[in-house]
């Protein structure tokens, strides 16, 4: 299993030991340095958390720099499942290290994700023994619905947020993950930004930090 060594951080802003931990977790050819710019426009909601923004274990293989949780050949339903399930692992092992280190419990965690940051969090937070305290997906959608299905699945409060204008996303991946969820028992909150592209706007920012506040108490 390849381990997640490196990325970005912000501790808490209390300045005191984290009492939570909100990892977030960026998209295909991104990395952590964009993912930790979410942190400081949280850190007032959320005093007392830890932001953790790691890179992904793989060299993006299409472009000079970024990272990928893994190499997207294709959007067939089948391939992101399989993409998804082989980052898995890395994700559940840093998760595991860092509750570890500060003994905390997944009650204290929050999974936040951009566009393959989002397919990661949904894949990884709705199959961990116990459920996170929340998980928030920006521009993403959902991989291995009906393995889902089938399968063991927990079920933490989902926010949904989506841009109208995505072109590398459509906000129809929104709808059907929200449908697909909802199926599954998860309680699912979904947020449309009109003609917001494939990015996190100001209103699902501020929506994102006021949903991770609400179930990390």
């Amino acid at each position: 299993m390849t381990k997640i060594v490196n990325g970005k951080s912000l501790k808490p802003k209390s300045g005191l030991r984290p009492r939570q931990i909100v990892m977030l977790l960026h998209g295909f050819g991104s990395s952590g340095d964009d993912m930790i710019a979410l942190a400081p426009h949280w850190q007032e909601a959320l005093p007392d958390a830890l932001f953790l923004a790691p890179h992904a274990p793989q060299r993006c293989g299409m472009m000079a720099v970024g990272y990928q949780w893994w190499g997207l050949s294709g959007f067939a339903p089948s391939a992101l499942a399989a993409g998804a399930s082989s980052a898995a692992p890395a994700i559940d092992a840093f998760i595991d290290r860092k509750l570890d280190e500060y003994g905390l419990t997944e009650d204290n965690l929050a999974l936040v994700g951009f566009s393959q940051g989002t397919m990661m969090a949904l894949h990884v937070g709705l199959r961990r023994p116990r459920a996170p305290a929340a998980i928030v997906g920006y521009s993403g959608m959902l991989t291995g619905g009906s393995e889902l299905a089938r399968g063991h699945h927990v079920k933490p409060p989902v926010l949904l947020v989506h841009g109208t204008a995505d072109p590398v996303v459509p906000i129809a991946a929104m709808h059907i993950a929200e449908s697909e969820l909802k199926r599954l028992g998860v309680s699912v909150t979904s947020h449309v930004s009109h003609g917001v592209p494939h990015t996190v706007d100001p209103v699902g920012l501020r929506l994102g930090k006021e949903f991770v506040a609400r179930h990390l108490t």
